[in-house]
């Protein structure tokens, strides 16, 4: 992804574009509402498009979410960017479906929520969890059909049927999950087995001595971190199979290009972190990348593990349907790989951006710059969770030299 935090990834894969071009490279900067993104791209060629579930466009803060939303192209909008926090589509959802789930639904206020409410004078009489980020997984406290992706899926059903058979159409299903905090219902939390989970390789020993000395990240802290977020995934993916056998019922199918990707990963205790953000290690930034369209997909099944960046999708989706790419696309386009079983032709790099930083992946190294010039290199190969900087080893002039040019030649590439 081009960047590690919700807001400018999402904008990044939506636009084509990277955050730095559009100068949104940190949370809480409001996308402009004539940004030019998919669903109005799309629009010019008569599509209906819709957004159900997190879109995360504007803030949180300082704005109440039963206020009118930007469109940003799209004609139909259900947004909830926080589960349960405010007054938004998944509590309207909730309160028309299961009214008596009501105090189950909130995973916790987001400190922007307490903020806006607290000054607004607002008591939504909602229960929410005193604990904002438990260092363990939870079982969700209400029916498993009126979670935030039970909502997200039910949604999308309903939209492709209202419009399965009239036009074309685009839907982004803005799943929560995987995402602090580590809450799933019961019957997903008991597929795995905590004690049977593997924790992350072997921290160096400092780390291993912060770790000891400072009583946070046990094994079974850690062990908990991955048995709430591998339930988190396997309620998503229990949601995803429930629209694709919906796609199979209308016979849509065929005609219906599925993308399943992510704007971030995270840190589940490796570099004794949870959560994402700088310097973007792997377990941040990469993220996974799924095209379905059945009888178009070149060899089912086959896996490319070149170097991809998210703003390749909007270009790739676009070829896809046999719209030209727009010369302020940024991205490279994947229809070649992906319908033709080409060897993938990319940059053979991934820039990920930060406000005063920036940051090289390529197939071996990871390249780091911050705004005052400092520097780390990691070598992935001997290296894979990138803990020793080898920047100032003679060993690596040659490389650092690379990275550095490389970077350098791609950032003006783009201007």
């Amino acid at each position: 992804v081009q960047n590690p935090v919700c807001m400018p990834s999402r904008l990044s894969f939506l636009t084509g574009q990277y955050p730095g071009t559009l100068g949104v490279t940190h949370m809480g900067v409001p996308v402009p509402a004539d940004t030019v993104t998919l669903p109005r791209i799309l629009g010019n060629y008569g599509y209906t498009s819709a957004n159900i579930g997190k879109l995360h466009f504007l803030p949180h803060a300082n704005r109440d979410h039963r206020d009118i939303h930007p469109d940003y192209g799209f004609d139909h909008l259900e947004i909830s960017d926080e589960p349960g926090s405010y007054e938004d589509a998944y509590r309207a959802w909730v309160y028309r479906v299961a009214p008596d789930q009501l105090d189950h639904i909130s995973l916790g206020e987001a400190p922007a929520a307490i903020d806006w409410k607290q000054t607004m004078g607002i008591d939504d009489g909602i229960v929410h969890p005193r604990e904002r980020f438990p260092k363990r997984a939870l079982a969700f406290p209400g029916s498993s059909d009126v979670t935030h992706s039970a909502f997200v899926a039910d949604q999308t059903m309903e939209f492709i049927s209202r419009c399965s058979h009239s036009q074309p159409f685009l839907c982004i299903s803005g799943f929560y999950p995987p995402h602090s905090p580590w809450i799933a219902p019961q019957e997903f939390l008991d597929l795995y087995d905590p004690a049977q989970l593997a924790l992350p390789p072997p921290f160096p020993p400092e780390f291993e001595a912060r770790r000891r000395e400072g009583g946070a990240f046990s094994d079974a802290e850690l062990r908990q971190a991955h048995h709430g977020y591998y339930a988190m995934v396997s309620e998503v993916d229990h949601h995803v199979g429930r629209i694709l056998a919906h796609l199979d019922q209308l016979q849509l199918a065929d005609d219906t290009i599925v993308v399943f990707t992510s704007d971030h990963g995270e840190w589940l205790g490796e570099h004794l972190k949870y959560g994402k953000g700088y310097p973007g290690h792997d377990c941040v930034t990469r993220v996974p990348l799924i095209f379905r369209w059945p009888g178009r997909v070149a060899d089912p099944g086959r896996t490319v593990h070149d170097i991809t960046e998210a703003v390749d999708v909007l270009p790739t989706l676009l070829s896809c349907i046999g719209v030209q790419p727009l010369p302020h696309l940024q991205g490279r386009s994947l229809v070649g790989v992906a319908l033709e079983g080409e060897d993938h032709r990319g940059q053979g790099s991934a820039i990920t951006e930060m406000d005063g930083w920036k940051t090289l992946r390529t197939d071996r190294f990871r390249y780091v710059v911050e705004s005052d010039g400092s520097e780390m290199l990691f070598d992935l190969t001997e290296d894979p969770a990138a803990y020793a900087d080898v920047s100032a080893d003679a060993a690596y002039t040659t490389a650092l030299g690379e990275a550095r040019r490389e970077l350098l030649c791609r950032l003006l590439e783009r201007e």
